[in-house]
């Protein structure tokens, strides 16, 4: 049994179709990336994964659960997540960001146990900002803040982690190191990661699988070197591009030659 299993999954805002019986797998330990441009609706499958939008139709199934039964309390004891912005309003410390991750372990009467203390310490040491836990994070970098959001995720001790366009604010050297501590995250402790994106190069360097979604529905899903082709390429995003290895790194990545159809 995979942890998270979709099946017949449809969603309108107000009787626009945007997913339209989508079927996905997710398994155990994998970083998947579900990829398509900007408006194909990744982000309200996201969504739909940890019951902040449910479905008009289909289900989906949580360790064999079907999520709708499921109060969002229990749910956030196995599902966390990274949003887009990574704005807050309130001068919050680190800390006091990251203990938020510990809300759903906790009775309205109780207070920080020494579990959660430690475990909100893990965190931040986790993604590198021991130094920074007094810190408020408004006068932090966005960088730095997204490692806050990652380390408050943590702080979930989830199985599975959902991230929104993660580097969608960040410069590219911060770009690498999110998602760097992520995939070091998934491959030391097993975590699941969920990472919603149409950055071509980015998702082929970081992810095992992908899910390409076009036309209100998942095109395919399979590896990068199954998933990313020349004509699926063409066919979601439009343009001429190769997934290939990066020469200095021998990573994966796609090099982007231009609009499919131009010289």
């Amino acid at each position: 049994m995979n942890p998270i299993e979709v099946r017949g999954l449809r969603y309108s805002y107000n009787k626009y179709k945007v997913l339209d019986g989508v079927d996905l797998d997710v398994k155990e330990g994998e970083i998947l990336g579900i990829l398509g441009p900007n408006g194909c609706g990744k982000t309200t499958l996201l969504k739909n994964l940890n019951k902040n939008l449910s479905p008009e139709d289909g289900c989906i199934m949580l360790d064999g659960t079907d999520l709708e039964t499921m109060v969002k309390r229990d749910i956030a004891k196995t599902v966390a997540a990274v949003p887009q912005t990574n704005e807050i309003r309130f001068s919050f410390t680190v800390r006091e960001i990251v203990s938020m991750g510990r809300m759903p372990f906790q009775s309205m009467m109780s207070g920080e146990s020494r579990d959660d203390a430690r475990i909100i310490d893990d965190a931040i040491e986790k993604v590198g900002l021991s130094h920074l836990a007094g810190r408020h994070i408004n006068t932090m970098s966005g960088g730095e803040r997204q490692r806050v959001m990652i380390a408050r995720a943590l702080a979930q001790t989830p199985r599975i982690l959902l991230m929104d366009e993660p580097t969608l604010h960040l410069d590219i050297n911060t770009q690498f190191e999110a998602l760097d501590l992520v995939h070091g995250l998934s491959k030391e402790s097993g975590l699941t990661v969920i990472i919603v994106s149409h950055d071509l190069p980015m998702v082929a360097r970081y992810c095992d699988r992908i899910a390409m979604i076009h036309d209100h529905n998942v095109m395919c899903c399979g590896t990068p070197e199954e998933v990313l082709t020349p004509e699926n390429m063409r066919t979601v995003f439009n343009v001429d591009a190769e997934l290939g290895v990066d020469s200095k790194n021998g990573k994966r990545t796609v090099f982007l030659h231009g609009v499919a159809g131009r010289d």
